[in-house]
């Protein structure tokens, strides 16, 4: 089958604004965290100077190519209403009754776990920087009506971008909170058009031992690194396909170009620079439960109740802060997630 890159020039913007709202201001969900909870570096903190400043020399010096929706990242501005502040059921996620403690993203660049560069998270931030994401291709196969290569680059000039802030729990029990901008990952289900046989979709990552010794070094494990949602799950509005953080395209060992959020997961769902988008009528095989069947169940919904072989998930330490909290369901997003799981 011959493979060309795909461009849909008939995606909508799609606006952000609640209706009968001032123009221009952003409407928060229940589930938004709070900008004050984030603590950025001063890039970040001077976002709106930084990306004006970027129309003086071009944004294709900022992203290697020309992304419009970077200048006005819709967000929300002002206070979120007192009755979607509190921490009840349905309403938005609180951490223990409070907004989480700030992560800064000297912490969020330089602590996570990219295994196909290593093992050890103090050097992934500097073996990460032999992925080459220029020309980034995605490869849409399975049942979808339309097979073929997406090229990355054209995808982001067509969707509109947004900002979200979202808690980020890893299995290994410690968390961050971290600003994203991208798109919602309906939004791009809907422009692949999945057959309607379809029921789940199937993420893969990139396969290149050259760049990624984790790869070369642990050969037997089952690369290239591969993932999988529902369908409802992908199309729930919290999932969420991120291209930048705090203000900037994604670094390399945070899944540049693009990745997958799934903030009321464990972080392992939520996979780094993908490479192949597939929809399934059966439910996939994941990497680790390939690894580790037993352990690594297909879902990996944070559940506080429910440990894991190395690590208890009851309690999680916070980057940055040295504080221990409770882990809340589904990560504190139950009232938007929940449902996705009953009877």
């Amino acid at each position: 089958m011959n493979m060309k890159p795909f461009v849909d020039k008939s995606i909508p913007k799609i606006s952000r604004v609640q209706p009968g709202s001032a123009p221009g201001i952003h409407i928060p969900p229940s589930w938004e965290v709070a900008e004050s909870t984030v603590t950025p570096e001063e890039i970040y903190l001077d976002r709106r100077k930084f990306l004006a400043g970027l129309g003086k020399v071009g944004l294709a010096a900022f992203i290697g190519c020309t992304l419009p929706g970077w200048m006005e990242l819709p967000r929300a501005w002002g206070q979120v209403a007192p009755d979607r502040r509190s921490a009840g059921a349905g309403q938005g996620p609180e951490l223990n009754g409070s907004n989480p403690v700030p992560t800064a993203e000297s912490l969020t660049s330089r602590y996570n776990n990219f295994y196909e560069f290593t093992m050890d998270k103090s050097w992934v931030h500097v073996l990460a920087q032999a992925l080459r994401t220029e020309d980034w291709m995605i490869r849409v196969e399975g049942l979808v009506k339309k097979p073929h290569l997406l090229n990355v680059e054209s995808l982001l000039r067509r969707m509109p971008q947004e900002e979200r802030i979202y808690r980020l729990r890893c299995v290994e029990t410690w968390s961050a909170t971290i600003p994203w901008m991208g798109f919602p990952l309906r939004d791009l289900v809907n422009l692949l058009d999945p057959l309607p046989s379809a029921r789940f979709v199937r993420f893969k990552t990139f396969l290149n031992p050259n760049w990624a010794p984790g790869q070369k070094d642990r050969f037997w494990e089952p690369w290239p690194y591969v993932e999988g949602l529902r369908l409802d799950e992908a199309l729930n509005d919290l999932a969420f396909i991120a291209v930048g953080m705090y203000g900037h395209p994604l670094h390399p060992q945070n899944g540049a170009p693009i990745r997958l959020v799934v903030p009321w997961k464990y972080g392992f769902k939520s996979i780094k620079s993908i490479a192949a988008i597939e929809f399934t009528r059966e439910a996939p095989t994941t990497f680790w439960q390939s690894m580790s069947p037993l352990e690594y169940d297909f879902w990996a919904n944070v559940n506080p109740s429910v440990p894991y072989a190395r690590w208890h998930q009851g309690m999680e330490r916070v980057l940055g802060t040295g504080d221990t909290v409770a882990t809340q369901p589904f990560n504190g997003y139950a009232g938007q997630v929940a449902g996705l799981y009953t009877p």
